[in-house]
């Protein structure tokens, strides 16, 4: 891809950036995560103010019947923390309350799922659960961190707040919201135009439809994505060695994961990020923090590589 020239877009560049774009970022699985977040939302919404142990509450007990829908649908809304425990276990009578109050005040931005292992040994081994107390957090069906182990409150609150900062952003939704299901038409004239390679006028689509619908369910996702691919072709090949040159220049660094990405290179385009973050701290990490978690709204976490990316990140963080 050649860079192309300001207020004068290469039709042909712009053509292999769409034909880039659809083999990084497979669009139809914007749709698929609408349908499992509406799945996950058929259930009532966490939230703080329903009684602990009640269906929609911040704080569940997990059963190996119930573990489908209390954890991993549910993950599709928010983190999910699990807490393996036993009547027996000491430490894990110093654990839970900290967390219990953790998932309180959380508000439903998180979920405490508790889990007996002495009564469901199933999940216990399912889970590879070595010893107790074990902590683990799912996200989007899968496991992205954990410790074992009795931890001071402020350690624990450390962990929650960079496992909901890592998955979403630290947004927290509204009680009571669900995903609706559309079919719409408007979507046409956005994905023939990315089926020409005019990311412009995608753009311009996508941002129509959300100018009368804020929230459409399928339009912000492919906005976004557009918008990082423009991104990604204005900054060039150009954008590698410059962020090269200056390791320590987050917006450059973030121009380069934009070209890497929009070139098909998405596990590049993570590492750089997890790179950065890994060796900055206060405003710069958290500069980088969210543009890496805005690339993985892009690919979409059905994508394999998100996943380990994300773990990757909760680490980096914690």
């Amino acid at each position: 891809m050649q860079p192309t020239r300001p207020g004068r877009p290469d039709p042909h560049a712009q053509a292999q950036m769409a034909a880039t774009m659809a083999g990084a970022v497979d669009l139809a699985a914007v749709k698929a995560r609408s349908e499992a977040a509406a799945r996950a939302q058929a259930a009532p919404p966490p939230s703080a103010a329903v009684p602990a142990g009640a269906a929609g509450s911040a704080v569940v007990d997990v059963t190996e019947a119930t573990f489908q829908a209390e954890v991993l649908d549910r993950s599709f809304q928010v983190p999910v923390v699990l807490d393996l425990w036993a009547e027996w276990c000491g430490p894990c009578k110093q654990l839970s309350p900290v967390l219990e109050r953790l998932a309180a005040e959380g508000g439903g931005s998180w979920v405490l799922a508790k889990v007996d292992v002495d009564a469901n040994p199933a999940l216990a081994q399912g889970l590879r659960v070595q010893g107790i107390p074990a902590v683990k957090a799912v996200w989007q069906g899968q496991l992205i961190a954990e410790f074992n182990g009795a931890i001071p409150e402020e350690q624990a609150r450390e962990f929650v707040a960079e496992l909901v900062r890592a998955t979403t952003g630290g947004e927290v939704p509204a009680d009571g919201e669900t995903a609706p299901e559309v079919e719409d038409a408007r979507l046409d004239a956005a994905e023939a135009a990315l089926e020409r390679g005019d990311l412009a006028a995608a753009e311009a689509a996508y941002e129509a439809i959300l100018a009368e619908e804020p929230n459409h369910p399928d339009a912000g996702i492919a906005l976004r994505q557009v918008q990082v691919f423009r991104r990604a072709e204005e900054a060039g090949p150009d954008a590698l060695a410059t962020a090269d040159a200056a390791p320590d220049d987050v917006p450059a660094q973030t121009r380069a994961a934009d070209f890497l990405l929009g070139t098909g290179d998405v596990e590049g385009a993570f590492e750089r990020l997890l790179a950065v973050i890994r060796r900055t701290a206060g405003e710069e990490r958290d500069q980088a923090r969210k543009h890496l978690v805005e690339l993985f709204t892009v690919v979409g976490d059905q994508d394999p590589r998100v996943g380990p990316a994300r773990r990757a990140l909760t680490t980096a963080l914690f």
